[in-house]
């Protein structure tokens, strides 16, 4: 406990010493909001669902275009918390961008969260649910219309509305990749969070770093541990929301 509390402390002066911060986040950000993470114990894809196939199958792009029907309901059920509210981890990030020491959130998180918290400047690698689209014409529905839709939703036009979010198979947003490559590469301090570092291509932009300190904060060991200046296996939540308030 005395070791954890110490790193805390040294990630608040890094906080205090430095303005040209920005963090990159993962599933783990989210999990004390209530919503699970993909690989651990708990994630989404350890537990059965209604079908034999992988998780990563269903929300697949060749997956979605032939099975529909099975991808919305995997996806109403397991993807989408609508009534989830950011946490302590959120709101601190929001605080530090408003006094001008955050300059940017990285996501790979689809839940609208940081926005939720206060955070402006956030880059969604991997999309959000909040705006949905018909391939057809083009139309943006919001997320309540995905959600009380009956089956497939579709437009008005017929066509299928789709959620503006990465599936596999699918290229993640050029201007988007450009801009968060950007932030990472001009930062003085990089603070990577509630993130495994193992989907790619996301998880390589953080080798990318090159500024002055690295802090790496997740319950579990990264690959990139041995390469960070602070390391801090602990509740995301907890680090960060008595890092920033005390």
């Amino acid at each position: 406990m005395d070791k954890t509390r110490d790193k805390i402390k040294e990630l608040r002066e890094i906080i205090d010493t430095y303005d040209n911060i920005v963090f990159f986040g993962g599933a783990g950000v989210s999990v004390p909001s209530g919503i699970p993470d993909f690989r651990s114990a708990d994630g989404i894809y350890s537990k059965a669902y209604k079908t034999i196939l992988n998780p990563e199958i269903i929300i697949s792009h060749s997956f979605f275009m032939r099975n529909p029907e099975e991808f919305y309901e995997f996806y109403k059920d397991k993807m989408i918390y609508k009534d989830a509210q950011p946490n302590a981890a959120h709101y601190a990030l929001a605080e530090l961008e408003r006094r001008g020491k955050l300059n940017a959130v990285i996501t790979q998180n689809i839940d609208g969260l940081h926005q939720k918290a206060g955070s402006k400047r956030v880059l969604e690698l991997h999309g959000t649910i909040h705006y949905n689209y018909c391939m057809k014409c083009g139309k943006s529905y919001d997320l309540d219309y995905i959600v009380k839709s009956k089956g497939v939703p579709k437009c008005e036009c017929g066509g299928i509305v789709r959620p503006d979010v990465v599936l596999y198979e699918e290229g993640l947003d050029s201007h988007t990749v450009e801009m968060s490559r950007a932030y990472v590469s001009a930062a003085d301090v990089l603070i990577v969070g509630g993130t495994s570092l193992k989907v790619y291509p996301a998880a390589g932009y953080v080798r990318e770093f090159v500024g002055k300190k690295l802090v790496l904060i997740n319950k579990s060991r990264t690959d990139m541990d041995s390469a960070a200046d602070l390391v801090i296996n602990d509740d995301i939540a907890k680090v960060l929301g008595e890092a920033v308030n005390g």
